[in-house]
């Protein structure tokens, strides 16, 4: 095929999003004939973004993601083409359930509820998480007429309407501040779980929408499956991750590179445009990059003060709200802790009035990530509206995580170490009408920014494989642009 001659891509941005896309401008330029110089410019001296592992002292510690969804199947490709998927390992299957704190207590979650919504009867009918009342009004969704409401709304909102009060504070909200440490009375549902408007479309009522939804996966899991051609197979879990920690992922990518210059310790200043097409990228150390294509992944407030100031829409990307967040991890001998540790955690309803949001029992729920006899936990403070935790001294966060931990679970003793995390300004919160706002802003980028383009958890996706999945679509958008040129 014939090449085209001199094409430069920078991507600004060195987490998981960027990561990809410049993996994936290598792999599509070379399909595509096109001689493309890729450039990864990371302002951290550590490529990743949220994605960083510790390993200390026999432990595996994740500070940000722990794992990612197997029925996502960008991540679990990226994993095959890089030849690392035979290292992927899911949850302790004897580890699945998860409790809520109520009352002060924990409680098992009841088998056969997704994110609030009952798919079991028994399970749901003598749970001691919501009073007869809730679970009557939760009943209602089987015959309660299925909504006209035309355009976005709160996904609180929808799930309380179908299934009252009580399951949206008690269940779906303490189950979903781990994932967007948001209130779900803000969050967009077009954005978040646009599935459920569809389910109640069809089926009339949430729940019957999920009983069909999981017959239809019970049914796609028993049928026959022709292996792909070389896969490995996978282990049996929603959640995968990799023995040495996500940080593999991290490592494999960057050493997967031929074509892309990685650079760190580099902050971009300004992207201007150039007479004649393409863009100069200006760095705080007084140099610049010719470009002619260029894609931020940054978050989206970073993003808009790197935009040219003629460029009026980029004051939308910081109607993007973000959260802050913080994880305590705390490691002891096993000997220490008499509360038994027979599931993957627990979450905390805001309503609790304590510190800690959820409380992940890594050890149980990831096998690997300690030595026989280690016991590892890891909690989480911080969440929309009550963030001033996140600011405290590491002193002070670990005493009220103890306290909560004593409290909730009747530890005591002292851990072996402790490790603050801070991710400040780093859940973005996708409220009511987030995608129409997304749009706007990406055609009006696309009109008046020819070249540039934008990813990353502020517009499509958290996940790590809806940030792959960014990736992969924005490489495509970045190649066919300069094959026109």
């Amino acid at each position: 095929m014939e090449q085209q001659q001199g094409k430069t891509a920078v991507v600004i941005g060195g987490g998981i999003t960027g990561m990809s896309t410049a993996y994936y401008l290598e792999q599509q330029a070379r399909e595509a004939g096109v001689d493309l110089q890729v450039i990864l410019l990371e302002a951290d001296d550590k490529l990743g973004g949220k994605v960083q592992t510790v390993r200390r002292d026999g432990f595996v510690i994740e500070a940000g993601p722990d794992s990612f969804l197997a029925r996502k199947t960008a991540a679990v490709n990226l994993c095959r083409e890089l030849g690392i998927d035979g290292e992927l390992v899911g949850t302790n299957p004897n580890a699945r359930k998860t409790y809520i704190l109520h009352q002060g207590k924990l409680h098992r979650i009841p088998q056969g509820l997704n994110i609030g919504v009952p798919t079991q009867f028994m399970p749901f009918a003598t749970t001691t998480l919501l009073s007869w009342g809730g679970k009557l009004r939760a009943g209602l969704d089987l015959i309660k007429p299925k909504s006209t409401h035309q355009g976005d709304q709160s996904l609180g909102a929808f799930l309380e309407r179908r299934l009252g009060t009580e399951v949206v504070d008690r269940l779906a909200e303490p189950l979903l501040a781990g994932i967007y440490a948001g209130d779900l009375r803000k969050l967009s549902m077009r954005a978040t779980f646009p599935q459920y408007e569809t389910l109640e479309q069809k089926h009339g009522s949430l729940i019957r929408g999920m009983l069909a939804q999981a017959q239809e996966a019970k049914a796609q899991a028993n049928a026959p499956k022709k292996p792909e051609l070389g896969a490995r197979p996978l282990p049996n879990s929603v959640f995968l991750t990799f023995r040495t920690g996500l940080a593999r992922l991290i490592e494999s990518i960057e050493a997967a590179y031929k074509r892309t210059e990685v650079r760190k310790n580099t902050r971009v200043e300004k992207l201007e445009e150039r007479e004649g097409g393409g863009y100069t990228v200006r760095l705080q150390d007084g140099s610049a990059l010719e470009a002619d294509a260029v894609v931020l992944t940054t978050p989206n407030f970073e993003a808009a003060n790197m935009l040219p100031a003629s460029f009026a829409a980029k004051t939308q990307l910081n109607q993007v709200p973000y959260v802050s967040v913080a994880t305590v991890v705390l490691a002891f001998d096993q000997g220490a802790i008499d509360f038994p540790l027979d599931a993957s955690g627990f979450v905390v309803p805001k309503k609790e009035g304590i510190t800690i949001t959820a409380a992940t029992w890594t050890s149980s729920k990831w096998l690997h990530t300690a030595e026989d006899g280690k016991v590892l936990m890891r909690f989480y403070v911080g969440r929309g509206g009550d963030e001033a935790i996140v600011e405290e001294p590491d002193e002070e966060i670990i005493r009220r995580v103890r306290k909560d931990l004593q409290s909730t679970m009747g530890v005591t003793a002292d851990p072996a170490f402790s490790i603050v995390t801070r991710w400040k300004r780093s859940m973005p919160q996708y409220t009511v009408g987030h995608l129409d706002r997304v749009k706007s802003f990406t055609d009006q980028a696309e009109r008046d920014l020819p070249g540039v383009y934008f990813a990353g958890a502020g517009f499509t996706g958290l996940g790590i494989p809806d940030c792959i999945g960014q990736g992969i679509t924005t490489a495509d958008k970045v190649i066919s642009y300069l094959k026109k040129g």
